[in-house]
């Protein structure tokens, strides 16, 4: 490992948690989290921090959601969003389910109900049944389903009672996605103010669905490389958190296979698993690593893998909450040692 390497950032200055990782350079790569599951449902703000509590929909829902989580180990990422004027209806609510659809792939399948307020639960409740295996009708939902599997959806977190990073640096680049780039997408493109979905120390941070990538420290200038896809893919190698299709050390590797072959690998079906790793505790992240992604192109013309190895190659200092005295924690840095396409 090489010796520990941070730039100074003054905390005293600082109460901003995204301003401390962003000048000690922490890479958010392999901070994406892994996800099966996406249940997206529109609730209107304000969102105070204790929401999941006092909410009486949601509060309703929650021990269905802890079942599925901790009893049955269910990647599944709940989002909250905030109803929009343009796209929402009063007195009904959105919910927006994706699902992985199949070992390989590149995106996730959607699903999105448009039902009356007094449905919403129930629809929910139905939704989790079926990744239970348990007996439930969907049907009755039916006439409330929505055709807009073509839709790009950007959500990003403006949550500030959660986290006041997410308020400062998130809802600038909402507004501007939300004024300049949905109107321009002809209906192709929505954009979404959410609740905290993790890594305020990134922010402002974005999930892209239904690719379902995530980002962060993200800055105006490169909004138009992240909604177009109109140059080098490098420009985006700094703010990218990872592809939630993959673990924490397959997405470190993914990063780089992607910076290698460009645009169209987000549309190459994938799939990733760590073959070895050091054996650390629960509580520690191994300094190294060995992945295999398994790769098919969209059009079945060419399937292979690569196999890398991620080691340790820094500690830099980060803040994981804004507060006036900052707590500061060492957060391991890696790279990709090797990297082989082997079949």
């Amino acid at each position: 490992m090489q010796t520990q390497h941070t730039h100074k950032l003054l905390t005293a200055d600082c109460r901003f948690c995204s301003l401390v990782s962003k000048a000690n350079a922490e890479d958010p790569i392999g901070t994406a989290g892994t996800c099966e599951h996406w249940l997206i449902m529109e609730i209107s703000q304000p969102w105070p921090q204790e929401m999941f509590e006092k909410n009486p929909t949601i509060r309703g829902l929650m021990s269905l959601f802890e079942e599925l989580i901790f009893n049955h180990g269910v990647k599944l990422k709940p989002i909250l969003i905030a109803p929009d004027r343009e796209y929402s209806y009063p007195g009904f609510t959105r919910v927006l389910y994706y699902y992985r659809p199949a070992k390989l792939f590149s995106q996730f399948e959607k699903q999105e109900f448009i039902v009356p307020e007094t449905k919403s639960a129930a629809l929910v409740t139905a939704i989790f049944k079926q990744l239970l295996q348990q007996p439930n009708d969907l049907s009755e939902f039916q006439q409330y389903q929505q055709q807009t599997s073509d839709i790009r959806e950007l959500m990003v977190c403006t949550h500030a009672q959660v986290d006041l990073a997410c308020g400062r640096f998130g809802n600038p680049i909402y507004r501007q996605l939300r004024k300049e780039y949905a109107p321009a997408s002809k209906g192709k493109l929505r954009v979404w103010q959410t609740a905290h979905f993790g890594g305020h120390q990134f922010a402002p941070t974005l999930i892209d669905l239904p690719q379902g990538c995530l980002w962060g420290h993200l800055e105006a200038n490169v909004l138009d490389l992240l909604v177009q896809r109109n140059g080098s893919v490098s420009g985006l190698r700094q703010y990218y958190r990872g592809w939630t299709g993959l673990s924490k050390f397959e997405q470190i590797v993914e990063r780089e296979i992607w910076m290698q072959s460009g645009w169209s690998w987000l549309d190459y079906l994938k799939a990733g698993r760590v073959f070895a790793m050091e054996e650390v505790t629960e509580k520690q992240d191994a300094d190294w690593a060995e992945v295999r992604i398994d790769f098919v192109a969209p059009n079945g013309s060419e399937s292979g893998a690569y196999e890398a190895r991620i080691e340790i190659c820094d500690e830099v200092m980060s803040a994981f909450d804004s507060a006036k005295e900052m707590e500061l924690e060492a957060v391991k840095q890696y790279r990709v040692n090797r990297l082989v396409k082997v079949e």
